[in-house]
């Protein structure tokens, strides 16, 4: 190609010069003009008519080549490629919490990777590298010739490969015509923008190495525990062997191929002067001495609220133009580090404490074992079981086989009985959500008990049904008898609510029916409001991502809802009525420091009259203080003006309980993923199994003054109380 005529062509791209696509289309309607002239002159063929029929062709192929350059990327995104500034996550306090990185790559500049991987790839991979500028037409027709002999080869550059690996969806996986031109359009923008030294950089620090390991750096790491600047010419040749198929020459699945792929490195490496033939002879015997250790991506602080701002965030920045990898974004978030790591711990605490119980009720011993109708139909739903049923078993002698296996029973019930938990915090006054732990082990269970699962809430949906109530003028010290009733239902089905305690037969307070979460008055005031009403004040206060069931029995909590959803709506109760969306981020910045946008909280909306969420607040004051959340008081020591319900579902399948403070709602749940596993009765309640997450928590952020312990819901009408002195590390054993 004429140096001059490339040259200009480089000027022309940086400077965004060429605007190919109108000229393309000219150009296409001209040269199909001038194809079929020539074809009506075949029919009576000339000199000057097969000339121009064959003139024809190749100018034809150029136009087509130029159609596909508006269908390549565009020099801007080019520049882009070689910034690696991934966004930044910073919590309310200044903490980074996470980075979003594309891969798990850390990019290093060219003079920190060992000249022995530059000679190894340049000697294998291209080695006119250095003088094409970007497509080697020597090679193409070597590869041609070599192809059509039978011998197969490719004939892509350096820059045609970084192509590839840079925009693999603009340029397609698929062999054809027109990916070969996307790419080789692609890799003449790329040489016209980068230097040599930058594209060599670029490639090595994109090109992928298994083990979610991408970038020479990270391949350093993973096969030889080392530095990019560290390898030796062994550990280089290796690397580059990988390029031709990391999976066929992985050099700790596959040493014996690598060995010989490493070899064959070297051997261009002799080939081509970068190595000595007496030096090759020597390192040709040299074993491969891999020293395999897993990399694996840096931990964010809070994992499952990452993951939902990862996905809000794209979606900000493919409307705004910004790159999620590249451009280098702050992102202002609300979570306070501190209060997130506090929720951790909690969690880690008591989760950790209810699977020793767990592990003492589920074992191959007692609950895992073949004896146990639960565990059997766990069998009958793993593969094992249908592979065994379809080569004609029968059931029986199926689960005999499986259940005298212990190593089949030991994971089968692992699987089943692992204790979930999910916690959220959020600040009342604006939504800003301050803490979010969606699991034990995000790496483990990255399934999100905060947003993703749907439990029934027990008991702690009650407030909405007293809410209600309280709207409509009702006082906490209005009465209801509290005896058996019997509710007819849509079928002709009566719903029976019953207790754990028989009933009194005498007139209850509402305030007493909400502190001891009493559900026989609570059927009876639901059937008072109607569930519609209530169904709809719910929504209003929070719960409006899940369906509610306007039913009679909406009143203990029946349908499912999610954690956030709960925190929300409680929210709105220590808010005075007012619900604010939940909050996520405050702020985006450039690498700069420049503001690109703000997020205030959301338009507030009064969902239930201030007078009665104040009600509410003072009604289940008193739980936490002689009612089912009393241990916030007696085992936790909390002393500050908090409010909170505990909940509890059918056969104990969901624990709950939801803390309110001034400053703080803060709610979690505890189970298992399959709701037919259970505590029992006494851990699965919520007062013994969601409580103490929420009240540790508590302990640590009112210890560490992170909210006040002084604030008041009403401080007119309460005056502040003295805290007595927290027990020290009370959260640490068990205390009950």
């Amino acid at each position: 190609m004429n140096r001059r005529y490339v040259s200009l062509f480089r000027e022309s791209c940086a400077r965004g010069l060429v605007h190919i696509q109108p000229l393309a289309r000219a150009g296409i309607a001209v040269a199909s003009r001038a194809l079929g002239g020539a074809l009506r002159r075949l029919r009576r063929p000339t000199r000057r008519g097969i000339l121009l029929a064959l003139a024809a062709v190749p100018a034809l192929f150029l136009l087509y080549a130029l159609a596909l350059v508006p269908f390549t990327p565009s020099i801007g995104d080019i520049r882009k490629a070689r910034i690696d500034r991934p966004a930044l996550i910073v919590s309310a306090d200044g903490k980074v919490i996470d980075e979003f990185k594309p891969v798990n790559r850390e990019w290093v500049p060219l003079g920190q990777i060992s000249p022995y991987m530059v000679d190894a790839l340049i000697a294998t991979e291209d080695r006119r590298f250095y003088e094409h500028h970007g497509i080697d037409g020597l090679r193409i027709a070597s590869a041609a010739l070599h192809t059509f002999s039978g011998d197969r080869q490719g004939g892509s550059t350096i820059t045609q490969q970084l192509a590839r690996n840079l925009y693999p969806d603009e340029i397609g996986r698929a062999p054809t015509l027109a990916r070969k031109l996307r790419e080789a359009i692609t890799a003449l923008k790329i040489e016209a923008v980068y230097s040599k030294a930058q594209i060599l950089e670029t490639y090595l620090n994109n090109v992928p190495f298994l083990y979610n390991a991408y970038g020479v750096e990270m391949a350093a790491r993973t096969y030889f525990g080392k530095s990019a600047r560290q390898l030796d010419i062994l550990e280089s040749a290796t690397l580059v062997g990988m390029l031709k198929a990391n999976s066929t020459y992985n050099p700790v699945l596959n040493p014996e191929r690598a060995l010989q792929r490493r070899n064959t490195v070297l051997g261009q490496m002799n080939k081509y002067g970068t190595l000595k033939p007496s030096a090759y002879s020597w390192l040709r015997r040299q074993p491969l001495n891999v020293n395999f250790q897993l990399q694996t991506a840096s931990r964010s602080a809070a994992p499952h609220f990452s993951a939902q701002l990862r996905r809000w965030l794209s979606a900000w920045a493919d409307r705004n133009g910004y790159n999620l990898y590249a451009d280098g974004l702050v992102v202002r978030t609300t979570l306070d580090s501190r209060l997130q790591a506090m929720a951790v711990q909690a969690m880690a605490w008591q989760a950790n404490q209810l699977q020793w119980v767990a592990n003492g009720a589920w074992n191959e011993y007692t609950g895992c074992r073949a004896g146990n109708e639960l565990f059997r139909t766990f069998m009958r739903q793993t593969s094992e079981y249908r592979a065994a049923r379809d080569a004609g078993e029968s059931d029986p002698a199926v689960l005999r086989k499986l259940g005298a296996n212990p190593n089949f029973v030991r994971a089968l019930c692992r699987s089943k009985t692992q204790v979930q938990a999910g916690f959220v915090a959020i600040d009342p006054r604006n939504g800003d959500i301050k803490a979010w732990v969606g699991s034990r082990d995000f790496s483990d269970a990255p399934f999100d008990h905060v947003l993703q699962a749907r439990r029934q809430p027990g008991s702690t949906f009650k407030p909405f049904v007293y809410g209600a109530a309280f709207a409509d003028g009702a006082r906490p010290s209005d009465t209801l008898w509290d005896r058996n009733v019997a509710i007819p239902t849509a079928g002709q089905v009566t719903w029976r609510p019953t207790d754990a305690e028989p009933p009194t037969d005498q007139p209850m307070t509402l305030r007493d029916a909400l502190v001891y979460s009493r559900n026989r008055v609570t059927a009876q005031l639901m059937l008072k409001e109607g569930p519609e009403k209530v169904a709809r004040l719910a929504r209003a206060m929070g719960v409006r991502d899940s369906a509610l069931e306007a039913v009679p029995s909406l009143a203990l909590g029946t349908s499912p809802v999610t954690l956030k959803e709960m925190v929300s709506a409680y929210s709105t109760i220590a808010n005075r009525g007012v619900y604010l969306e939940p909050r996520m981020v405050t702020r985006i910045e450039d690498h700069d420091g420049k503001v690109l946008a703000q997020f205030a909280s959301a338009a507030p909306e009064q969902a239930l009259p201030a007078g009665a969420a104040q009600t509410l607040v003072d009604v289940m004051h008193d739980a936490v203080v002689r009612g089912t959340g009393a241990a916030i008081r007696t085992r936790f020591g909390v002393r500050a003006d908090v409010a909170g319900k505990t909940g509890t579902t059918q056969d104990n399948a969901d624990g709950w309980f939801i803390l309110m403070h001034p400053q703080l709602v803060a709610g979690a749940w505890v189970g298992f993923d399959d709701g037919r596993v259970t505590l029992g009765d006494y851990w699965g309640q919520g007062a013994r199994s969601a409580l103490p997450m929420v009240g540790a928590f508590y302990d640590m952020a009112l210890r560490g003054r992170v909210i006040d312990p002084d604030a008041r819901f009403n401080p007119e009408s309460r005056p502040p109380r003295k805290a007595r002195p927290p027990r020290h590390h009370r959260f640490l054993f068990w205390n009950f």
